[in-house]
Formats: structure tokens, C-alpha cells, sequence
């Protein structure tokens, strides 16, 4: 590696053995804000050890939160007798999950707080949290008008609203239910496509008064320090698992378990494509209670396919690293009703045809996605690749990389440090 920039050669030998993910980092997030709130002590371990949780972990402390953090593990102390305004600027880095979450969190807060951060999320959009949160009572500020940061947000006197969410994100639910907490009546968030599921269940794991049924969450407020505090092993991302199960499924030879992924609602849905294109797949270990397995995959040779409609929503950070399997795989693969990859941490359509292209692969951008032509399992080309400053682009690249002739050479890897900082160390242990 030099500088920020990863070289990649073809694997020398298949993938074995097993391997274990950082923890989820939507759960991660969600964890330490909820702990943050809580009376009493919460334990989390196994937490991602990215620099996006990093930055909710400090924001959290800036808000008065005690927390001590080692590696994956981390003890929270908040609650009302905590907690107050912070003194300055919340930075959260590159973090779209942390600056939407956060801003339903403050305006459950009775003041002010400023949220922003880095040039990727001072073009997120930020309208589709502002809207809802104006409706429960918030004030809510920012360039445009509030679609795009940085966001002040001045919290308090809150009402509980009945809202459908009009983009499918588990972001959005999050931050309504967050800022639910505090209002005044009941909050209800419906979803026509079903999203991540994790707010509301470390909701009820801390003891709020949340209902799910299909296709709507409804939660009774919890005034602050009413919750209990956590004491959580946060599972495996299933984000990072689905960079080695694409892995294990291109390079010949290979037989990989990745133990304890989290596979509840919305997260699983890598797998279903990666079946329909051939992958060999099985779970292990299952536990239904905390949603969990692990995941034994097998080399074999994929087909195209085409992936889009409902379960797109539950897809958008797997994309990349599938479009990698579809240019391994025989025949061409559709990524359809995918406009949201346009407003990520990059353009991902536009990054990932650029990154496929440069390494010899037909790749073709669509308005709502993109079209890959596989090569059948013959090797790609190593080339020169620009992640264009995004985690998921680097990382897929890279497995791309392990199947290429000469070497590919990654530029801006250091953004893999924002989610999966030891991803490296991983790639190396087991095929480089």
C-alpha cells in the first residue's frame, strides 16, 4: 500500500477457512444512541470500529455521555442527569447514517445542536429527515432550505406524527422514532417496502412501548431516562460479510464461513441475489432470537440475473460488490430501481462502471442503475481503479482485484477506515 492507494494481485490460493466481520454498523449506531439516553450502564461489544461509529460515539459525548471505548467494546453512561447542549459543531465525518439519526435524536432534545461534516455528506439530502421532523414540532435549518447540511436543529415541545416514509430508509424511520421518544403522543412510521428493522427492535430491547406490524412501527413516548440501559454483542455486518461471500464464490477452490452475520429483515437480501445467480450457499448456526447465522459459502460459477423492485431498498450497500460478481458471472445482470446509489458516499452507478471498465468489464449506467455484461469466470483485466472517496466502491474493487490478471492498483483506499478498517489485514490473511 502507498499512500491511500491499495495494490491488489490475483489470489494464490482459494479462500478457507473462517472469518469474522466488525460489528454491524447500523446497529453500532443505534446502540450508542440509545445507550447515550438510557438510565443506568450500557455495555455494548463487538460494536463496528469504523470511523463513521466513532464519530456518533463522539458525538454522543459531546452531549455529556460518559463513554469509555477499547476496540470493539464500549460502556455508556447518559441519561438526564448527563446529557446537555454541546458546545460547539457536531462533526460526523462521512457518515450519512450519523448526521440523519442524530438529527432525530436532538430534536428530541429541549436545544440547540448543530450537525455537519465532510464534503460527501454536505451533498446528501437532507429533506427527507427535516420534512417529518418539522411536522413533529422541531425547527430544522440548513443550505436549501434544509436539503442539505450542515442542519441546526433546535428540539423540544414534539408531537407525535403518522407518517409514511415516501423514500424507502431505514435512516428516516430511524430519525422519527428517535425523535418519537420525546413527543408528546404516539408516533407511527409506515413503510410500503419493508427497510432495516434495527431501531425498533433495540427500542424494545431497552423497554420502549414500540408495536411493529407489517408495514408500520408505532411507538409510545419514553421520556429521557426511562429506557433501560443495553447490554448488547452487536452481530456481524452483513454489508462486510457480502465482500467475502462474493469472494468465496469467484475464486475457484474456495469454501469460507462467515460466522454470526446478522440476517434480519432487509439485511439478508445478498444472499437471495447471490443464489439466483448460482452461489453456493448455506446458513449455520442459526439463532431466530438475535437474527443471526453464520454463512458457509463454495465457489461455484454464477449466472446473470436481474435485480430490482422492492428489494432493491435492502440491497443499496451490497450493490457494488454484486456488480463484481456480475462481471465474474455468465450473461449480463440489471441493477434497476437503484437511483438511490446516485446520493451515497459517491455516485455509485457512475463509480462502479467506471471501476468495472478500467478493469476490462462491459458495464453500462443506466438512469435508475446499471447493466454488466459477465465474462463467463474468464479473469478481469488489473488496471488502475479511483474508489472515488467510498468504502464499498474500494473494497469491491478489491475482491474484483483477486481475480484479474497483473495487479490493480485501488486509489483512495484510506476510505475503507470509515467502516471496515481492518478489511486489509483480512485480505491479506486469507488469499494475498
Amino acid at each position: 500500500m502507498s499512500g491511500s492507494q491499495l495494490v491488489v494481485a490475483a489470489a494464490r490460493r482459494p479462500l478457507t477457512g473462517r472469518v469474522r466481520v466488525p460489528g454491524d454498523k447500523s446497529i453500532s449506531h443505534r446502540a450508542v444512541l440509545l445507550g447515550a439516553m438510557a438510565t443506568g450502564s450500557s455495555e455494548l461489544r463487538g460494536l463496528s470500529d469504523g470511523l463513521d461509529v466513532r464519530c456518533t460515539l463522539d458525538a454522543v459525548v459531546a452531549c455529556g455521555a460518559d463513554v469509555t471505548w477499547s476496540g470493539r467494546r464500549a460502556t455508556i453512561q447518559g441519561g438526564p442527569g448527563r446529557l446537555h447542549e454541546p458546545p460547539g459543531v457536531i462533526d460526523v465525518g462521512n457518515s450519512g447514517t450519523s448526521i440523519r439519526l442524530l438529527a432525530g435524536w436532538s430534536a428530541g432534545m429541549p436545544w440547540l445542536t448543530v450537525l455537519h461534516g465532510d464534503g460527501s455528506i454536505a451533498r446528501r439530502p437532507m429533506d427527507r429527515v427535516a420534512v417529518p421532523l418539522r411536522a413533529m414540532g422541531a425547527q430544522v435549518d440548513g443550505r436549501e432550505g434544509g436539503r442539505l447540511p450542515p442542519l441546526v436543529i433546535r428540539g423540544g415541545q414534539l408531537r407525535g406524527i403518522d407518517y409514511e416514509l415516501p423514500v424507502a430508509s431505514a435512516q428516516v424511520k430511524g430519525a422519527i422514532l428517535f425523535a418519537g421518544l420525546a413527543a408528546a403522543s404516539p408516533t407511527t412510521v409506515r413503510e410500503a417496502v419493508p427497510t432495516r428493522a434495527h431501531t425498533e427492535e433495540l427500542l424494545a430491547r431497552c423497554g420502549a412501548d414500540v408495536a411493529v406490524r407489517p408495514g408500520e412501527v408505532t411507538l409510545r413516548p419514553s421520556p429521557l431516562g426511562s429506557l433501560s440501559a443495553l447490554t448488547l454483542e452487536v452481530p456481524g455486518d452483513p454489508s462486510q460479510a457480502a465482500f467475502w461471500v462474493v469472494a468465496a464464490s469467484i475464486i475457484p477452490g474456495s469454501e469460507l464461513l462467515v460466522e454470526r452475520v446478522y440476517v434480519g429483515q432487509a439485511r439478508a437480501g445478498f444472499l437471495d441475489v447471490l443464489r439466483r445467480m448460482g452461489a453456493d450457499l448455506i446458513l449455520e448456526d442459526e439463532d431466530h432470537a438475535e437474527h443471526t447465522a453464520s454463512i458457509r459459502v463454495r465457489s461455484s460459477q454464477l449466472h446473470g440475473t436481474s435485480v430490482g423492485g422492492v428489494e432493491v431498498p435492502g440491497l443499496i450497500d451490497e450493490i457494488p460488490v454484486l456488480a463484481v460478481a456480475a462481471a465474474l458471472a455468465d450473461g449480463p445482470t440489471t441493477f434497476s430501481d437503484a437511483a438511490e446509489l446516485t446520493v451515497k458516499e459517491s455516485d455509485r452507478v457512475a463509480s462502479i462502471v467506471a471501476g468495472l471498465r478500467a478493469m476490462g468489464v462491459k458495464a453500462e449506467p443506466r438512469p435508475d442503475g446499471l447493466v454488466v455484461e459477465g465474462t463467463a469466470g474468464a479473469p478481469l483485466s488489473g488496471g488502475s481503479v479511483d474508489s472515488c472517496g467510498d468504502h464499498r466502491i474500494a473494497m469491491a474493487m478489491a475482491i474484483a482485484g483477486l481475480r484479474a490478471t497483473g495487479e490493480t492498483g485501488i486509489d483512495g483506499w484510506d476510505s475503507v477506515a470509515t467502516s471496515y478498517p481492518g478489511f486489509e489485514e483480512d485480505l491479506r490473511r486469507c488469499v494475498l
